[in-house]
């Protein structure tokens, strides 16, 4: 009977301590779920009237860079330059080999030299014709005097009929003469044309081959720098071989894309006589650049404005591509923002009550700051003067979405 009861009773005894233990313990507070806040960075805003600017890319050019070309052929005797080099004005930039072209001029002056020598022999020989062609008309009519003697001794019987054959003979051996230094007179003035023709071609001849000599000894007319080395010292080149290219460091051109969307506006500002001045994004110091003209060809994607550099830039060299920032008319209501606040192309999020209270806005261009960077230029009807803007981009952004600032808000900066 015992053995039945321990049982029980170990139950009881359980039982009875679970209810005491539960009837004694701790009732924890309940927990109130809290709505997650996310730290934002806003800018109080004020809309003004802010000059945008338009980002745009081009490469470097000089418009008067040229290539030296090898005006005849021959060896490479002197390249005391290298690629990049700077060379001041007055500097031997190459030269080919004297040895080379010493032979042709000498030919090249032999040549009008003989061709004067011709004609001076021409002129002294129609001179000389001038004076025979007297004495052989005295013959030709002594000739004739003689026939008509004999003719009459033959008439009287006095002579043969042979000696007036001879003498008929004598007075057409002298009209031969007579006619041929006739025709020798007649046409001295085409031979001397002719000869004066050649004595002029040889002296063009002549004249360009010193011209050549000349420039086959290249001097920089300018300060420059020194591009592409195409030839190395001693290297065989024919004539108009490009040798190398030179331009001055001063008066290099960019030539930057133009949207199709901007190009009236920029057209319009050239004629007006408006100054647009750029400046570049990735120089260090920024350089400035003012818009010269617009290329006078298009494309579908837009046409190319040029801008000359205001100031030399030694470091700089053709080709090089440079990121520009054009300014545009200056835009009423305007507020500048950092890309950061900016949620797809038309949303901004401004602070009221610490939520995200959704903003629609309207890109009209980019703005340069006095740091350098950009940022984007907006406008719209729903941003009010001290308005809180956040500029913290969230990957969950949303209206509504509960955020604290990590600081009091920062004003917009002036333009």
């Amino acid at each position: 009977m015992r053995k039945r009861i321990v049982p029980v009773l170990i139950v009881a005894v359980g039982v009875i301590g679970f209810i005491l233990l539960k009837a004694t313990r701790d009732v924890p507070e309940p927990i109130n779920p809290q709505e997650r806040s996310w730290r934002v960075e806003t800018l109080r805003i004020q809309p003004d009237s802010l000059q945008p600017s338009l980002t745009l890319y081009g490469q470097l050019e000089s418009p008067r860079s040229f290539t030296v070309v090898a005006p005849l052929a021959g060896r490479i005797g002197s390249l005391p330059v290298r690629d990049g080099e700077l060379v001041s004005q007055g500097s031997l930039l190459v030269a080919l080999d004297e040895r080379d072209l010493a032979p042709r001029l000498q030919q090249a002056e032999a040549d009008h030299a003989d061709a004067l020598a011709q004609l001076e022999s021409e002129r002294l020989g129609h001179a000389n014709d001038r004076r025979a062609l007297v004495l052989e008309q005295r013959i030709l009519a002594n000739a004739e005097t003689n026939y008509q003697r004999i003719e009459q001794l033959i008439e009287r019987g006095l002579v043969s009929r042979t000696e007036l054959d001879n003498a008929a003979d004598g007075v057409e051996r002298a009209a031969l003469t007579v006619a041929n230094r006739q025709r020798s007179l007649d046409s001295y003035a085409a031979r001397r044309a002719s000869l004066q023709a050649r004595v002029e071609r040889a002296s063009a001849s002549l004249d360009g081959m010193r011209r050549d000599v000349e420039r086959s000894r290249f001097i920089a007319p300018f300060d420059g720098i020194v591009g592409q080395v195409q030839i190395a010292e001693g290297d065989q080149v024919n004539a108009n071989a490009a040798l190398l290219t030179f331009y001055p460091i001063d008066g290099m051109e960019l030539r930057a894309s133009l949207p199709q969307i901007h190009t009236q506006a920029f057209i319009q500002a050239l004629a007006e006589g408006e100054q647009l001045v750029a400046r570049s994004l990735d120089t260090d110091p920024a350089l400035s650049m003012t818009l010269q003209r617009i290329a006078g060809a298009a494309d579908a994607r837009g046409v190319e404005a040029l801008f000359t550099l205001d100031q030399p830039a030694s470091g700089l060299r053709v080709g090089n591509l440079l990121a520009i920032s054009v300014p545009r008319p200056a835009q009423d209501d305007s507020v500048a923002l950092p890309y950061s606040a900016l949620y797809g192309n038309d949303t901004v999020y401004a602070l009221a009550e610490g939520r995200m209270l959704r903003k629609q806005v309207e890109r009209i261009g980019e703005t340069l700051q006095a740091d350098g960077s950009r940022w984007i230029l907006v406008r719209s009807s729903e941003l009010q003067p001290g308005m809180e803007i956040i500029i913290t981009h969230l990957p969950n952004a949303m209206q509504g979405l509960r955020v604290e600032t990590t600081q009091d808000a920062s004003e917009a900066p002036a333009q």
